[in-house]
Order: C-alpha cells, then sequence, then structure tokens
C-alpha cells in the first residue's frame, strides 16, 4: 500500500507537515517495496481557496491507499474519503516517525475534518 505524509522536505527523517492541504510536499511510501516517492504541493501554498481539495486530488491521482498528517480540514476529507483514502493523524515530529507509528497501529484514523476549512 502507498501511504502519502505531509511534510516540508524529501526524506524519510524531513518534518512532518502539521497541515494537509497546505503542506509543501507528500512524501509517499510504498510499504511491499518500502521505495519512497514525493509529491510537490508548492501550487497549493498560497491558493486563495481549495488547496485542500487540489492536495486530495493529487494524492489521489498517485494511488495512495492512506494520507498522515497532522491535520485535516472538512473538504480535503471529503475528496479523501470518496475517493477511498484512509486519513489518519499525528503529532510525530518526522515522516519516519509517523511511519513507525503506522506500522505499530499507534495512528489515529479520523472520521472526519479535525479543523475548520481555511485553517492555516
Amino acid at each position: 500500500m502507498k501511504i502519502a505524509f505531509t511534510t516540508t522536505g524529501t526524506t524519510l527523517h524531513a518534518p512532518l507537515d502539521p497541515r494537509f492541504g497546505r503542506a509543501a510536499r507528500f512524501l509517499v511510501y510504498d510499504t511491499d517495496t518500502r521505495a519512497a516517492g514525493v509529491i510537490d504541493n508548492a501550487q497549493q501554498l498560497d491558493a486563495a481557496q481549495g488547496a485542500g481539495i487540489q492536495a486530495a486530488q493529487l494524492v489521489a491521482r498517485a494511488g495512495v491507499g492512506a494520507v498522515v498528517t497532522g491535520h485535516c480540514g472538512p473538504k480535503a476529507f471529503r475528496v479523501l474519503a470518496a475517493a477511498g483514502i484512509a486519513v489518519y493523524t499525528t503529532d510525530a515530529a518526522t515522516v519516519a516517525e509517523a511511519l513507525e507509528r503506522h506500522h505499530s497501529g499507534a495512528l489515529t484514523a479520523l472520521g472526519g475534518a479535525d479543523v475548520e476549512g481555511h485553517w492555516v
């Protein structure tokens, strides 16, 4: 399964970005092959609106089965849920720490958005 982690960097040791829609990048980790790739999300950083929707569509096109982030707004959550993508929240400091928590089952699955729209 592919998992997208919100991040500000490009490696597993990069900080986890607590924002979903306005995260700088998504590190996509394949749990089967252990390969990682990065998807740039810079286009959404300054979007007046729709950043969460566009980011959700971006990771859906990448074929991920789950997203791990700090927080997820209502519009992004609806798009991710409609695509069958599970959303997990964490306060992990790095992508590697969040990945370890995923492997150990210590992440919290979201049943809905945990922040209001246009969260900065």
